[in-house]
């Protein structure tokens, strides 16, 4: 994916945390077969700057999402839960930074993210203190893992962060992984109104949809969960799953 964005020109890490840290944000995701990414690249030529660190473009990501043992956080997305949250702890691979996230929703709709530095101490306990999640941080266990490779853009028009996540794997612990190979996730970043990424993908017939790495990967891996918000999402974007999935997911309606 690093020789599509390679006509752009780059972006400094404190620069781009400087102009659109966006830890409150309004967040938009599509689905795309990774065939059709030098069309969207071509279209914000002019446009985008692409992160680069020691001349790297392109960056590993390994996410080990918790939950409770009733599945709080993936029953509070399910059911669209107003007060709903997702923790993770958060690898930069090529880095070797872990930090212990929180995300919560904020007012109309924003999405609301909160970090520290993970050392392997108190782990999630200031995190979920900080973004008001009232969960006892001792009953969460790992739940889910997902590694891919992130390219991340930003739109000096409209202030906006754009990441685009290719080789997406999905793992449960001590059970079964999908490997989503032909299909990227898109994801622009932003203040509130839609950037001139977001009007580029809808002039090229692609429309936001939601999928959540961790709620879709999880309806994926586990069937008998509540999944109605993920599974047209799998259904359309993700066709070849059907021969890798526990065969009640194709008996779901």
């Amino acid at each position: 994916m690093t020789a599509y964005a390679a006509g752009l020109p780059p972006i400094a890490l404190d620069e781009l945390t400087a102009r659109a840290e966006l830890l409150t944000r309004v967040d938009r995701k599509y689905v795309l077969p990774r065939s059709e990414l030098p069309e969207l690249l071509d279209g914000l030529a002019g446009r985008a700057r692409v992160l680069e660190i020691d001349g790297r473009r392109e960056f590993g990501y390994h996410s080990v999402y918790f939950d409770t043992p009733e599945l709080d956080s993936y029953l509070g997305a399910a059911r669209r839960r107003r007060r709903r949250f997702k923790a993770r702890l958060r690898h930069y691979v090529d880095s070797g930074l872990q930090y212990a996230e929180v995300k919560t929703r904020g007012p109309r709709g924003t999405t609301v993210k909160r970090r520290r530095p993970y050392d392997g101490g108190d782990g999630f306990a200031p995190v979920l203190a900080e973004s008001g999640v009232d969960v006892d941080p001792a009953r969460l266990s790992p739940t889910l893992t997902t590694c891919y490779r992130r390219t991340t853009l930003y739109v000096s028009e409209t202030g906006t962060r754009v990441t685009i996540d290719a080789d997406l794997a999905w793992r449960v612990p001590g059970g079964p992984e999908l490997d989503l190979a032909g299909r990227v996730i898109v994801e622009t970043k932003s203040g509130g109104r839609a950037s001139a990424a977001d009007r580029l993908l809808w002039s090229l017939g692609h429309r936001p949809c939601p999928v959540s790495k961790y709620a879709t990967g999880l309806a994926a891996l586990r069937p008998g969960l509540p999944a109605h918000r993920w599974r047209p999402v799998l259904r359309r974007h993700f066709p070849a799953l059907s021969s890798a999935l526990p065969p009640a997911l194709e008996d779901l309606s």
